[in-house]
């Protein structure tokens, strides 16, 4: 009899099945609720109720916000210039006065951004092209890893290295109203964790854009990076090739009508590759920015689950289905708990 139990207290310990427990059979009790016709159309009806009044209140902060979208990348190339890559490539000072007509009312702070399209800042090697340890300490000035072909220029190290900081945005916008210059500040236009933990306040710019080839922007070697906030932005790279990056804001309020006159320097190239350029002024509302796609997306969710909700409800009126008995299933029969 001993020998019978050694025996079979062996092949247990030998046996690879698991010791048994409620949790590991998933018999644990468990709340498996049955999909009947009133538990769906309360459902439906419920997402309806919740979705709807958030899309409209969606939608009306959107139309709240005040836009004005302004392209001048084809009317700031003189009538008599056929190749525009020439032009914008030619050394010198390319001023352009454009006019802006207020369509609205707009409260401050007003946020002045430009906007780019077909430009491609995802393009992998154009992602890849800076060096961060660079760019937030001065002891890794000479880290250049990842940089070319912006690396060096006459065996001297770039700072700060790379093709995003090569191809800064260098078009200049002053804006007046009655030949009154509104104030585009520049303070605080860059997120903060930015400025303070991945641009160092103790690199300065060294040997940038003086190669052969300008890519973009110049830099003041006086002022270290984490104060160059034009330079903070445009390093965070959009995921899209139609993107806008802010450039400034001001504190000042517009009347409707108001003629805002604005002049502008076309130094950057977007011509060699058809891009776009744009000057926008927009405000803002408790939902961001003008963007209609969030509200339109739960109108249109609460819509379907509101027509789904009265369909299967008219359904289950005209030609009601008779349900099943519950106490057939079987978690019911033979409840693991129990």
């Amino acid at each position: 009899m001993e020998n019978t139990d050694t025996s079979t207290s062996t092949v247990r310990r030998n046996s690879k099945r698991p010791r048994y427990s409620k949790f590991t059979q998933q018999e644990l009790p468990a709340c498996k609720p049955i999909l009947t016709p009133r538990w769906v159309i309360s459902a439906f009806m419920l997402i309806s109720i919740v979705f709807i009044p958030i899309g409209v209140a969606a939608l009306f902060a959107s139309r709240d916000v005040v836009e004005i979208v302004d392209r001048y990348d084809s009317e700031c190339i003189p009538a008599n210039e056929t190749d525009k890559v020439k032009y914008i490539q030619t050394p010198g000072e390319k001023s352009c006065n454009r006019t802006l007509t207020v369509p609205k009312r707009m409260k401050p702070p007003i946020f002045v951004y430009y906007q780019l399209d077909n430009f491609y800042q995802n393009h992998r090697r154009y992602v890849k092209s800076r060096n961060d340890q660079q760019l937030r300490d001065s002891k890794e000035a000479n880290s250049v890893s990842g940089c070319k072909p912006e690396d060096f220029n006459n065996g001297s190290v770039i700072v700060p290295c790379g093709l995003i900081a090569w191809s800064l945005f260098n078009d200049t916008y002053s804006l007046s109203r009655n030949n009154i210059t509104l104030n585009v500040s520049k303070k605080d236009i860059s997120w903060k964790s930015d400025r303070e933990h991945k641009f160092g306040k103790d690199v300065y710019p060294k040997n940038f854009q003086s190669g052969g080839l300008i890519g973009g922007g110049i830099l003041d070697p006086n002022i270290p990076l984490s104060e160059q906030e034009d330079l903070i932005v445009w390093m965070r790279t959009a995921a899209l090739p139609n993107f806008r990056k802010l450039y400034g804001k001001m504190e000042v309020e517009l009347q409707e009508n108001d003629v805002i006159d604005v002049t502008l320097g076309n130094n950057y190239n977007t011509y060699s590759f058809n891009g776009k350029k744009k000057l926008v002024l927009s405000t803002t509302s408790w939902l961001g920015g003008k963007n209609d796609f969030l509200g339109i997306a739960y109108l249109t969710v609460g819509g379907l689950c509101f027509f789904l909700a009265m369909a299967f409800t008219v359904v289950y009126l005209v030609k009601p289905r008779q349900l099943g008995d519950p106490s057939y299933l079987s978690w019911n029969r033979n409840p693991g708990w129990r």
